[in-house]
């Protein structure tokens, strides 16, 4: 039974991984990067600071919309990881892999930083910069 049961884990994880090019460092940095953005952000909202909702505290529908574009996220990768194949190439992952792992950095910033955590000026300027030009497309 216990062989059993290791043999699936096995299959369903070795399939898992294969939708998302395989477990390598791009991979796993977004996974724990995704992580850490969405415990610091439910820390923000329990500590009333969240952006997201109207009261700034804890509210299951915007865990549930930050957890749905994460889903998305990963679909992304799936896409990027089947384009690669069709082209012949390694790099559309990656560079997907390294552009969400540069949001999921900036989310993280801006989430510690609405919870006091206290960041170099320059830092909070630049950030402040890029979300601006986000805002605006």
């Amino acid at each position: 039974m216990k062989e059993a049961f290791c043999t699936t884990v096995g299959l369903v994880g070795g399939f898992i991984a294969s939708l998302f090019g395989g477990w390598d460092t791009a991979m796993a940095t977004l996974l724990i990067f995704m992580g850490i953005d969405f415990a610091c952000g439910m820390i923000a909202a329990a500590m009333g600071r969240s952006k997201h909702s109207e009261t700034g505290r804890l509210n299951s529908k915007t865990g549930w919309s930050g957890l749905a574009k994460k889903c998305c996220v990963l679909m992304l990768i799936m896409a990027a990881v089947r384009l690669d194949l069709l082209l012949n190439t390694t790099y559309v992952r990656d560079t997907v892999c390294i552009g969400f792992c540069v949001n999921e950095l900036l989310s993280i910033v801006e989430n510690t930083s609405l919870m006091g955590i206290p960041y170099p000026s320059v830092l909070k300027n630049a950030i402040e910069v890029l979300q601006n030009q986000n805002e605006r497309r």
